[in-house]
């Protein structure tokens, strides 16, 4: 077992290696990077003792709470990145600003409720859908997006090897599992089933929010038996919140200004 001798009258260098070595093994990794740059800040500034000493622990501490954001968005799979910054609200009118901004203080999410998001190609519901997620693996929720077809896929898959339970359990964790491109292609009974198996485990217990390109009322393609499409409608909406993102695609719209400015130039 290491120890450290304890005196006074310790050289700046020698200091500095004690440091080094006392955060190597109590794995403060930010302090050991920091230390230098931060001790001759004090000095300068001429800190208290107490004073350095709180800079050095909220380095750490905001570091960790950094790094924790980070494994959480890359445990959630998105496969881009997208941040609420980036969406263009001037572009989509149909788009509250102030809706959105209070969905990304994730109270929905705290509270376990649904989302859904509903409009058509280029309307920014993708988008929403991960910045919205990102927000709430910023705020400390464990958070999973899956495209629609990838999940009943996956759920079909395990449930022929018997395996279903094993693989529902890891979107039963997370606090927020976002399910993109639903209502994009049919669903047989028994993956429409399956679906709604994910879906009744997490009511009313932990969040679920949806993006599709169709109304509610155009999902009879998606899932055929009335009666389950009415249930699993039901489960998405019951108090939750519904943002229709539109029909006319923005992003086409600013690939058609682009291209007519380009030739104007031209």
């Amino acid at each position: 077992m290491t120890t450290f001798k304890r005196h006074r009258g310790l050289t700046e260098q020698a200091a500095d290696a004690a440091v080094d070595q006392a955060c190597r093994m109590l794995r403060l990794p930010t302090i050991r990077a920091q230390f230098p740059e931060l001790a001759e800040a004090a000095a300068r500034d001429q800190m208290s003792y107490r004073g350095f000493l709180a800079e050095l622990l909220m380095a750490e501490c905001d570091d960790r709470a950094r790094r924790r954001s980070e494994r959480r968005i890359k445990a959630a799979q998105f496969p881009r990145e997208k941040s609420l910054r980036a969406f263009d609200f001037e572009a989509n009118p149909s788009v509250d600003p102030a809706v959105i901004h209070t969905l990304a203080t994730c109270e929905w999410v705290k509270k376990g409720l649904p989302l859904c998001l509903i409009g058509g190609s280029g309307t920014g519901k993708s988008h929403l859908l991960i910045a919205l997620g990102t927000e709430a693996a910023m705020a400390g929720y464990r958070v999973r997006y899956t495209l629609a077809t990838k999940l009943v896929n996956e759920l079909v898959e395990a449930a022929d090897e018997k395996v279903l339970t094993k693989t529902i359990a890891p979107y039963g964790r997370v606090d927020l599992l976002c399910i993109d491109e639903l209502g994009y292609m049919e669903l047989d009974r028994r993956g429409a089933e399956l679906l709604f198996h994910v879906l009744t485990e997490r009511e009313e217990k932990n969040s679920v929010a949806i993006a599709s390109n169709e109304s509610f009322s155009g999902w009879t393609k998606t899932f055929t038996d009335p009666r389950l499409r009415a249930a699993i409608v039901d489960r998405l909406t019951f108090g939750g919140n519904l943002i229709q993102t539109g029909t006319e695609s923005y992003r086409l719209a600013l690939t058609q200004a682009r291209t007519a400015a380009q030739n104007a130039a031209g």
